[in-house]
This record gives structure tokens, sequence and C-alpha cells, in this order.
């Protein structure tokens, strides 16, 4: 008997040293992501511990590292009431909005007498987009986790949480208290759950936040396990000094300031996000939103803004809570990339090429930091694969930083009230007959997504084909926008492009919106228009197919096809000479061109209407410059390929990519393995996240700016 007692009280021994090193090793490597042994070390010293509490199971404490690993199945979750009520911090989302949470805390904080001398500094920590969980302790030991819930119910998840190695179930000292975190999923551990769904044919978890959601909710532990969850301890709800003298002394009695509460979470064994900030107004904290803003999607874990609260403890107490909220504290939330809103109506535009374009007419949404309230459709396939109708409930996102558009249709919102969309059997705009081209493509029946307006003399053609041709990246004539475009060609001003370079000022004095003034200001923008360079001229034409990056392709091999046929295009009546004579054959010789392009390219130069506009601008002073040749000279950027994201501070995006062409490198669209650097502005998109994904070099603009000096 005494031998058996005896081989207990070593087996207890063994147990309490087992458990307090892989306690110890399990904070190293989670917490302070600083391993100090191998997995197999810690797998091993988990299976012996694991062994002795099977012989002896009375000697199995409920916080055991190796409950952890999930226990028995529940039936159902009970609901918890909070010992402190869980608040939700109200929201804002520019820099105006948290000036006006500043100033209404200041008046608040004149008015009270215990605080009208103090001046207020603020933390600013990350706000992980996962779950808040509230995990509470009695004298060190975990008792019990829970959810949020409504705030003041939630759900005893204590079995699920345990199995987070983040989360201590004893903490370094024997103190009660209750803490608050996140809980979340790592984008890394997302796709390899989603991975292994997939082999399964099992549904995908939209993303990471409802991933960790249902996690936590799953009623087995050893799914919750399985899954590898972490979190984030911010706060302290709770904390009772009083049940450890020895703690007491050594923080005299609490923390007096958020800063302080961030460090004491360290000290006692949670994770705590080291990335917080301690800024003494709000532009230091606007400072932080906007790094952040550009660095978020650099980790493997959701932010979706930033958390500020008012440091001093004693200032937090004394401005309390709103019915809903605290006062102290305010979560400045980064630009939405995905919202919800209705669709109103459905319209039809018709672009520069004939194509009908179907557009949403949305109830306004803020998105990725700007009001939208258009979003395109693309064509009538489109909408059948969404199964869009008019009064839908949808999810839009902007598309390459830009283009806002619909991704999908929240059917279950649905009232029997929405209206099906067919597309119109005429042109809107000038009645004519419309039509699919034919194409190659089966799997639409031989048809092109698109439906074409056949009149080629379409007044809503002309005007797309005349901003288009007036733009920025065209003949960027100032002062010429699509209201001045329309009002000319109603006027019957002008036809076609060519006429643009015929206008007078006497002309444009008559009409609404222009005085002697804006009338002299439009005619020498156009007079200065008319040199243009000839991948901007070729751009300007709006030819199918031929878009920036083509028409530079165009103007780089100009002298090359040129000399290939026997001509020379050095001058808009060289051009006129020679590009009618260049066959499809030919212009797919440069590289880079494919069928399609080459084919749109020699229809529309053997167009004798297309030469004869020419011709017109060629009598009316337009003169188009050629590429000078490099001369074999090498260039910073020679065989380098930019993306550029983000709105740029010093430079439009499109002098960014002159200068860059200028230097020999190549502009693209997308992110792929051979682009050589992303160049990123304020509010990057989807194309950051994919650079850092592949591992492509990232620019700041200003590193942009040292290189181009």
């Amino acid at each position: 008997m005494n031998t058996r007692n005896n081989q207990k009280q070593v087996a207890k021994e063994r147990i309490d040293k087992l458990s307090f090193e892989i306690n110890k090793f399990r904070y190293e490597y989670h917490v302070l992501d600083k391993p100090d042994v191998t997995d197999e070390i810690y797998d091993s010293l988990m299976k012996e511990l694991r062994e002795l509490e099977e012989e002896y199971p009375d000697l199995k404490s409920p916080n055991s590292p190796t409950q952890r690993i999930g226990g028995q199945p529940l039936e159902k979750f009970k609901k918890v009431a909070h010992k402190v009520r869980q608040w939700s911090f109200d929201d804002v989302f520019d820099f105006a909005g948290l000036a006006k949470w500043e100033e209404r805390n200041a008046k608040l904080i004149s008015k009270i007498p215990a605080i009208k001398n103090e001046k207020a500094e603020y933390v600013a920590e990350l706000k992980i987009d996962g779950l808040k969980i509230i995990l509470t302790y009695e004298k060190g030991k975990f008792v019990q986790g829970a959810t949020r819930g409504d705030g003041v119910i939630g759900e005893d998840v204590t079995e699920n949480l345990k199995t987070i190695e983040d989360i201590p179930l004893e903490l370094s000292l024997p103190i009660d208290c209750i803490v608050v975190g996140e809980c979340y999923l790592s984008r890394s551990e997302l796709s390899r759950i989603n991975n292994a769904r997939k082999k399964k044919g099992e549904l995908l978890f939209a993303n990471s936040r409802n991933a960790a959601a249902g996690t936590i909710r799953q009623l087995d532990p050893k799914i919750a396990a399985s899954r590898k969850l972490e979190c984030f301890i911010y706060d302290i709800d709770y904390m009772n000094s009083d049940s450890s003298p020895a703690f007491a002394k050594a923080t005299a009695g609490k923390a007096e300031t958020q800063w302080d509460e961030l460090m004491l979470l360290e000290k006692l064994g949670f994770k705590v996000n080291r990335e917080s900030r301690l800024c003494k107004d709000i532009k230091k904290i606007d400072g932080y939103y906007k790094e952040w803003t550009g660095k978020k999607d650099k980790e493997d874990y959701g932010i979706d803004g930033v958390v500020v609260k008012i440091n001093s403890a004693k200032i937090q107490r004394e401005l309390g809570y709103t019915g809903k909220s605290p006062r102290f504290g305010v979560a400045y939330k980064f630009p939405a990339e995905r919202v919800t809103t209705i669709i109103e109506d459905i319209k039809v535009q018709i672009g520069r090429t004939g194509a009908l374009t179907p557009v949403a007419h949305l109830r306004p949404v803020s998105v990725a930091g700007s009001t939208v309230s258009r979003a395109t459709l693309h064509n009538e396939d489109e909408i059948r694969r969404l199964g869009l109708k008019i009064g839908d409930t949808v999810v839009i996102q902007k598309a390459g930083d830009i283009i806002p558009e619909v991704v999908e249709v929240l059917t279950d919102l649905r009232t029997g009230k929405e209206k099906e969309f067919h597309m119109p059997k005429t042109c809107p705009m000038c009645g004519g007959a419309v039509r699919r081209e034919d194409t190659k493509d089966k799997k639409r029946g031989g048809k092109s997504a698109a439906t074409y307006c056949l009149n080629k003399k379409c007044f809503a053609i002309e005007r797309e084909k005349m901003i288009h041709f007036v733009s920025k990246k065209g003949f960027n004539i100032d002062g010429m926008g699509e209201k001045i475009v329309e009002q000319l060609m109603i006027e019957g001003i002008v036809s076609n492009v060519a006429e643009i370079f015929e206008l007078e000022k006497g002309d444009l004095e008559p009409l609404e919106r222009f005085a002697e003034k804006s009338a002299e200001n439009l005619i020498e923008a156009i007079e200065n228009s008319k040199k243009v360079k000839l991948e901007k001229f070729l751009f300007a034409l709006g030819i199918r197919y031929v878009g920036e990056e083509t028409a530079i392709l165009v103007a780089d091999n100009a002298a090359l096809i040129s000399k290939k046929i026997g001509c020379k295009a050095g001058s808009l009546k060289g051009i006129i000479d020679c590009f009618p004579e260049v066959s499809r054959e030919e212009w797919m010789f440069i590289k880079g061109i494919g069928e399609k392009s080459a084919e749109s390219l020699a229809e529309w130069f053997s167009d004798a209407e297309n030469l004869k506009l020419l011709a017109c601008m060629d009598d009316f002073g337009v003169v188009v410059e050629m590429p000078k040749p490099d001369n074999g000279r090498k260039s910073r950027f020679s065989g380098k390929t930019f993306v550029l994201t983000g709105e740029l501070q010093n430079f439009t995006r499109d002098e960014a990519k002159d200068i860059i062409r200028k230097e020999g490198g190549d502009v693209s669209s997308s992110v792929s393995q051979k682009t050589s650097f992303v160049l990123v502005g304020e509010k990057p998109g989807s194309k950051y996240q994919k650079a850092v994904e592949l591992g492509v070099a990232i620019l700041t603009e200003e590193e942009f700016m040292k290189m181009v000096k």
C-alpha cells in the first residue's frame, strides 16, 4: 500500500513539473513567439503527462495542458450572465469623426471637477477582426470563457477556449480577474482549413471571422482544437488585488493607465498585441491609422481598424458610458472593402465601342473610403450568373481599387417585390438595332458577352468617343469635361473629334456655361493639346482592343513597322500614308500585340471615314510626336515592370507611369511573379495584398521619388 502511495506521490510531483514546463514552453512559443524547444520535445512531454494522468485520473487537473485537446462534445451551450457588462465602441470612419469625438470628450472633461485640469493622452490599438471573448480567473486559474452575446448574457464556451494555446489556464499570480480579448483565425490557417474542406467537397468559409465564430460555437471541442484559433487580450474588466498580497504589493493595487494595463496583462501571462502605440494627440493617432491602412494586409490576422482609448483610467471612470458604449474609447474603422446596399434600378449605358452596359443604380453607400451610387453589372450574362433582380440587397466591392462591382446577391432578404431585368431589344439612345456579335466562344453559343448598338452614328457612341478622346490619357484637353462635350454635340457645334480643333472663341461664347474668359481658356487648352505623343494619339482614337499599353507598344515599334513595309510614319501625314498599309499579320510582329488588337488596328486604319478624320486633324494643325530612338541607352528601369495601387500624393498615376516609361520600365495593370515593383500610395487595394502574397518588392512613394531623383 505504501509503495502505491509513494508511486502516486512521485507521479504527482512529475505531473506538476511536466505541467509547469509545458505551460512555460507554451507561453514562450505562442505568447512570446520565442520557442525554446522543438515540437518533438513538446509532444514527447505531452505524451508522458497524458499517460500519467490516465494511470492516475484523480491527479488530473481541470487546467492541465492535456485538457486543451478538447473534452466531450456538448449537447448545447449554457447561457451565462456577465459579471461586468460588455460594451461596444462607437465607430468613426474618418479624421473628422475622430476630431468630433475628441471635441465632445474635451467639453465633458472641462465640466467634471475631478478631471477638468487633466490632459487626455491616448492609446491606439489594432482592432482585430475576430470574436470578442471574456475570460474569468479565480485564484489565477481559468474557470470560465464566454462569448459577448448581447453584452449582458453570453454563451459558455470554456471547453473550446481551453483549446487555444494563447490562453493561459493558470496565471503567473493567483489573482481573481476578468479579462477581455479577441479570438481570431489566421489567414494561413483559414487557407489550410478551406483546402481540406475543398477536397472533401464541403462548403468553404467566406472569411477568417466567420470561421472563427463558427469554430468557437462548435459543440465538439475536438473540432475547435483542430482549427488552431489564436487570441489577443487587451483589457481587464475586473481585478481583485486582495486575492494576492504579493500581486497587490507589486502593482500598487491596480493599473492607472490603459498602457500600464497592457503591460500588466503581459506580466500575468496573456498574449498582448505589441503593435499598440501611446499617442499624445489625435494627429499622432491618425498617423498610426494611415500607417496601418497600408500595412494591415501584411499581417496573418485580420485588422479592420484602430481602437482609440483615453489612456488615463481616472478620466475613463469619470467619463463613463452612454446607453450603449464607452465615452472614453472609439473604433476608428478602416474603409470598408465590401458592403451591402440595395439595387434601386438598372439602366443601360452605351460605350464608345457601341457596347450596351447595364449599370446598377444603388442606394448610396460608403465603400473603400468613398460614397458609391453606381456599380457596373458588365453584361446580361453576368446578371444571369448572379441571379440579380431590381430591388435586391447585394454585396458590392471596389474592383481594381476604383470601379465598384456587385459580387453577391443576398436572396434571403427578398420580399417578393423584386423585378427581373431584361436587356433592351433596341438601343435606348438612338433606337437602332442591337445584337451580340459572333465569336468563337462556345460557352456562350458563339456569341459575345456584350450586346452592341449597330448604328455607327449613334449619338451615345459618338459622345463617349469624344469624351475618351479629350481625356487625360488622350489629348488631355483641360476644361473639356463630359458636360461640355455633350453640350457641344447637342448644339451641333461639333459632330466628330476632328472638329474640336476647328473651334473658335465665337463658337463658344453664345453657349450656356461660357463667358468670354471661359471660352478663351478652352480654346487655349485645345491649341496647347495639338502637339501630342504618338502613344497618347493612338489611345485617344479609341480603337477597339487598343488600350494604353497596346498604344505604347505600337509607338515604341512604329519605326520597325515603317521600315518593314517600306514607308515612314514620322508625322500625322506619315501615319495616314503608312498605317493603312500594315496588315493584321504585320501588326502581330510587335511582341505583346495579340490577334484581336492586330485585327482591330488593321480594320481601323483601312476605313476611309477614319482616314478622312485623320486628314482633317492634320489640316487643323494636330502634330503627332514620334518616339525618339534611345540608341541603345540603358535606362534605370530597363527590363523592370511596375504595378501601381492606391492614391499617390506627389504625382497623378499617369505622371508616375510616364516617369517609369521614360526610364525604360513597363507598367502593368495586374500583379504576377514577373512584376518587379508595386508602387503603393494611400488606401491601396487588392494588388497590394497580391504583391505581399507573391513576395513582390513594394515601393512607397517616398522610395520611388528617391529612385527617380
